[in-house]
């Protein structure tokens, strides 16, 4: 999703162009065939956007591949881009890596200063790992390197499978189904009290290619909106955009995760870049681009 986002963004207005290989070509957790492949191109920058990613089921049940193949990923693209010189990179992380009951909104500093959720430590882990290999290679060998934690992102090419998705395009292909389905109501997992951020992918490609032109900190940036919804009223704004008409039961048994994530987003507002993508319209072209490329 993010990747692709990127490439749209750098072919639509960007002075650059970009080389890359797709997953199916060029596999990430190959160390051999990475380094090949940026000592061949010998980009003059890299974004890390590649991860293992899902959501709260998925990190429950595949904990070993969330932290495995993210260190994986993480060290073999840094690795190769240090061994095949590349000037510039940014590696993007994930709000996950903050405490679970940080203040908010969250400061970059507050990294490392409390638990982290326990659904996604796995993934929350290999972030960290990650954006601390690349404070590593600033420090150690002078690499103008940089580090980005976004919100939580969704847009056109997201995963919409029930099983491995996030939130919104779960919620998306759930109330689209039951529509479909004429199904009277749909079960959400939680209480819907949970408050969360959401950045769409094209803000974050614009923040990316932004970033690496203006931003050269060993502290990983935060890339967010800047406002936050609880699941609940994210959930009645979904079932409104794609046409369910039913009611909306919520299963407390199952968990909310983190309470709350809002990101201080002062630093790069500061910078000079802000998000142009708004909720509503955003929920409303993924529901679109869902319809189109990937509804059954």
């Amino acid at each position: 999703m993010v990747g692709s986002a990127i490439v749209r963004k750098v072919d639509k207005d960007s002075v650059h162009s970009w080389i890359g290989k797709t997953r199916f070509e060029l596999d990430l957790l190959d160390r051999e065939a990475v380094f090949e492949f940026l000592a061949c191109e010998k980009p003059d920058a890299v974004i890390v956007a590649a991860a293992k990613v899902g959501g709260i089921v998925a990190n429950n049940t595949y904990p070993v591949k969330f932290l495995s193949e993210n260190l994986q990923i993480e060290t073999n693209l840094l690795d190769g881009a240090h061994a095949a010189g590349v000037e510039k990179l940014l590696f993007l992380g994930s709000s996950c890596v903050y405490p679970k009951f940080a203040d908010q909104p969250i400061k970059e500093e507050y990294l490392l200063t409390g638990e982290l959720e326990k659904t996604n430590e796995p993934y929350a882990l290999a972030k960290i790992a990650g954006l601390k290999l690349v404070q590593a290679y600033r420090k150690e060998f002078g690499r103008r390197w940089i580090s980005a934690m976004p919100t939580n992102l969704y847009g056109p090419g997201d995963n919409f499978d029930l099983q491995n998705s996030h939130v919104l395009p779960a919620l998306i292909r759930k109330f689209h189904e039951a529509k479909l389905s004429n199904d009277s109501s749909v079960t959400l997992w939680g209480s819907g009290t949970p408050r969360r951020e959401f950045l769409h992918s094209d803000d974050l490609a614009k923040a990316s290619l932004f970033l690496l032109e203006n931003y050269d900190d060993d502290i990983a940036i935060n890339v967010g909106f800047g406002e936050d919804f609880s699941i609940k009223e994210l959930a009645e704004m979904v079932s409104e955009i794609v046409g369910f008409s039913g009611l909306i039961d919520w299963d407390s048994s199952k968990p909310d995760g983190t309470p709350r994530k809002l990101l201080d987003v002062s630093r790069i507002t500061k910078l000079g870049w802000k998000p142009v993508i708004q909720l509503r319209q955003g929920v409303s072209d993924t529901y679109e681009w869902y319809v189109n490329h990937a509804a059954s």
